[in-house]
């Protein structure tokens, strides 16, 4: 839904940076003063896994707004800013832009396909030229930030964002309503975290080797985090090793829920961290303090699971709001 922020730009090295082509591109380039015209393997790579965060995340945030308690109109789409990355003007001109900030993913069925296209140039958003925001070399996130801002305040206020392209044409698209989340890849290796407002899956995530089903468990699990409120919770309540502990219980039962109300199997929480657990979450002895043993968590997941599968059988929905149960530590007055 939202802009690719950048809040990491350790990223732009590790994902985007255009000096890894290969030989016979290097070869190339040194016989040659040419702009290659060739996207780089790893900026590739990078597109691919940013197609499925976003499809994945957009699938979850829209199937479960009936039940999220704050909720925004999402797009569908991801925007990033080129000037970010590594050799920029090699990039823009592999990429056709005419500017920099573009189009990286937008989510086949999403109210931004009907039109907007990959790697559209975008020359304004919510009625503010890009060229007004100026580009920070030394922050090079602030520009996303504030991009982003507009873009969050035009959806709260109208639930409309409109954007102005290089043809001169300006466009304006009406969001899907969606639980207020939005998700990206971040420079934050192995992990997968989630701030209030962001799911940041890790560029280096061991889930993004998954099928759909159980990434999206692990997405899942990381928007329950975020509907559920845990991060303001641990920011007000201190992060206790309890409290953490509860909030982690809570996200990983949560998971089948917002699993089935999209469409997934909700029993791909159970295969994720069966398949996940035993190599990265720890056992008996070596667990994390403030999680569970994984196959704890693989025995309350599976509990959920039949509670989510009876709901369905009796009222066709997995209505969380009302029928999931909070753990006792998180219900603090």
């Amino acid at each position: 839904m939202r802009l690719r922020s950048f809040a990491s730009l350790a990223l732009a090295a590790a994902t985007a940076t255009l000096a890894a082509l290969s030989p016979a591109q290097g070869a190339a380039q040194e016989s040659s003063n040419a702009l290659s015209t060739s996207i780089p393997e790893d900026f590739a790579e990078l597109r691919i896994k940013d197609e499925r965060v976003q499809r994945l995340g957009y699938r979850l945030a829209v199937a479960n707004a009936p039940y999220c308690e704050t909720t925004r109109p999402s797009l569908g789409l991801l925007l990033h800013d080129i000037a970010a990355y590594g050799e920029p003007d090699r990039l823009r001109s592999a990429l056709g832009l005419t500017g920099d900030i573009a189009v990286q993913a937008v989510v086949s069925g999403g109210p931004a396909i009907e039109l907007l296209s990959l790697d559209s140039t975008i020359e304004s958003v919510a009625g503010t030229p890009v060229s007004a925001v100026p580009f920070d070399r030394k922050r090079k996130w602030s520009r996303m930030t504030e991009l982003n801002a507009l873009l969050d305040q035009s959806l709260d206020r109208s639930g409309t964002a409109s954007f102005g392209l290089a043809d001169g044409e300006t466009v304006t698209i009406t969001g899907t309503p969606a639980c207020a989340s939005s998700f990206e890849i971040g420079a934050i290796g192995k992990r997968a975290v989630a701030d209030g407002s962001r799911v940041v899956i890790g560029e280096k995530f061991p889930g993004l080797d998954y099928a759909d089903p159980e990434l999206a468990a692990v997405i899942a699990h990381e928007l329950a985090h975020n509907v559920l409120a845990h991060r303001a919770l641990l920011d007000a309540q201190g992060r206790k090793r309890k409290l953490v502990r509860a909030t982690e219980r809570e996200a990983d039962r949560l998971a089948p829920w917002l699993l089935a109300n999209a469409g997934f199997d909700p029993q791909a929480a159970l295969r994720f961290m069966q398949a996940w657990g035993p190599d990265h979450s720890g056992g008996w002895l070596l667990r994390k303090r403030t999680h569970d043993g994984w196959d704890e968590r693989a025995e309350m997941i599976a509990n959920e699971v039949a509670i989510v599968r009876a709901r369905l059988d009796a009222d066709g929905m997995a209505d969380w709001k009302t029928h999931f149960q909070r753990e006792p530590e998180t219900q603090i007055d």
